[in-house]
C-alpha cells in the first residue's frame, strides 16, 4: 500500500480583509480571504484592475497588513509580528519579484544580487559566489557589472529575480513580473521559474493579467471586488 505524505502548508490566510478610506468612502480591497498555499506550488492570481491582486500579495508578503484576519507563514502568524520582526521574517524566508523591477541604480547588478546577503550577514566571499552563480543561472554573466540604466527591461526582471532567490527564500512573490517584457524575455523568465519550481521546490505565487503566465500555472485564483471568485487547480 502507498502511504500518500501530507503537502505541507506554507501559506495560510484566515478571514484577511484590508479596508482603504478615501475621503468618507470606505474601500474594502480584501474581503474576508481564507486560502492555503502548499510548497512547491506554481500559481496566478488573476482578476480585473482593483481586484485585489496586489494587496493580497503585499498582505501575504508582509508589506501590508491587514486590517482584520491571520496571515500564517509556516505557522507563524506573520500580523502579529512587531515591524523589526517582520522585515526579519521577510529578509529570511521571501523573496520578492517586482513589476516596476526596484533594482538600485547606483549598484551593479552583482552588488543588487548581492544586497539581501548584505543584510543576512553573509560572508562577502559566498556572497560574491552566489550572486555570480545565480546571474550566471539567469543568463546574464557577461553583465554582471553593468548598472541597472545599462541593461534592458527583460535584463533588470532577470537580475530582480536574481536577487529575489538570492536569500534562498521559502517562496517568491512576483507581482506583474512580466508586464513590461517581450514575449522572448517572459518566456526566457518563465523557464527560469519553472525550473526552480521543480528542481528546488520553490513556491511562486503571481498576479498577473498576463495569459503567457496563466498558461503555465498549475493553479489559477481569479479575485474580483476583494473576494476569492474562484481557485481552479490543474
Amino acid at each position: 500500500m502507498t502511504i500518500k505524505k501530507r503537502k505541507m502548508n506554507v501559506i495560510e490566510t484566515k478571514n484577511i480583509r484590508r479596508v482603504y478610506h478615501q475621503g468618507e468612502i470606505e474601500v474594502n480591497a480584501l474581503n474576508d480571504v481564507t486560502i492555503t498555499f502548499e510548497k512547491g506550488e506554481f500559481t496566478a492570481i488573476i482578476g480585473p484592475s482593483g481586484s485585489g491582486k496586489t494587496t493580497f500579495l503585499n498582505a501575504i508578503g508582509g508589506l501590508d497588513k491587514p486590517t482584520s484576519g491571520e496571515v500564517f507563514i509556516n505557522n507563524t502568524d506573520i500580523t502579529k509580528l512587531s515591524e523589526n520582526e517582520l522585515i526579519d521574517f521577510r529578509l529570511q524566508h521571501i523573496g520578492f519579484v517586482f513589476q516596476s523591477y526596484n533594482l538600485i541604480p547606483v549598484l551593479t547588478a552583482k552588488e543588487n544580487v548581492e544586497f539581501i546577503m548584505l543584510l543576512q550577514e553573509i560572508p562577502k566571499q559566498e556572497r560574491e559566489k552566489r550572486a555570480i552563480q545565480l546571474l550566471t543561472e539567469v543568463g546574464l554573466s557577461s553583465q554582471i557589472n553593468r548598472r541597472p540604466n545599462q541593461l534592458s527591461g527583460g535584463q533588470q526582471q532577470r537580475v530582480a529575480v536574481a536577487r529575489a532567490l538570492a536569500s534562498k527564500p521559502k517562496f517568491v512573490l512576483a507581482d506583474e513580473p512580466t508586464a513590461n517584457l517581450d514575449s522572448t524575455s517572459t518566456s526566457d523568465l518563465l523557464d527560469i521559474m519553472q525550473a526552480l519550481n521543480k528542481e528546488e521546490g520553490m513556491t511562486f505565487i503571481f498576479s498577473t493579467h498576463d495569459q503567457r503566465v496563466m498558461d503555465r500555472a498549475k493553479r489559477i485564483i481569479t479575485l474580483e471586488d476583494g473576494k476569492i471568485l474562484s481557485d481552479i487547480k490543474r
